[in-house]
């Protein structure tokens, strides 16, 4: 079943002080999708080391995104395919397990806002920017 995948970044925005940013991020959230273990963890990390969030307000705002998105896990299969990934396509590491797992939970679609926007990764996934101008 296709669906959306985001990438940690978008959901970030869901705090910017950028109005229309956090609403277009609040809008793609609001039609659901996935996103995997890993980027709860890259969520913690950024609302506890640049947003400044005391840890009550951190589990908060990941109770948030749990409710709102199907959570799938990181495996050791999703990390070799991320790996792969990485490299055939010159991405972070991270930007491949965060690919490795769209593929994985069968999504179409990976919203990011640092991944190339276009690109299409195994003929199945392609990078979306939400943000671009249209």
């Amino acid at each position: 079943m296709p669906g959306d995948f985001f990438d940690t970044n978008v959901l970030v925005c869901l705090t910017s002080r950028e109005p229309a940013k956090a609403a277009r991020a609040r809008e793609l959230l609001d039609a659901g999708g996935t996103i995997s273990v890993q980027v709860l963890n890259e969520i913690a990390n950024v609302t506890q080391r640049k947003l400044g969030f005391t840890w009550p307000e951190t589990h908060d705002f990941l109770l948030l995104i749990r409710e709102l998105l199907s959570v799938n896990p990181v495996t050791i299969g999703i990390h070799e395919a991320g790996l792969g990934l990485a490299e055939r396509y010159r991405l972070s590491v991270y930007d491949g397990m965060i690919a490795a797992a769209a593929l994985d939970a069968g999504c179409d679609t990976l919203w990011s806002e640092d991944i190339h926007d276009g690109l299409l990764i195994d003929g199945r996934l392609t990078v979306a920017n939400p943000f671009r101008p249209q």
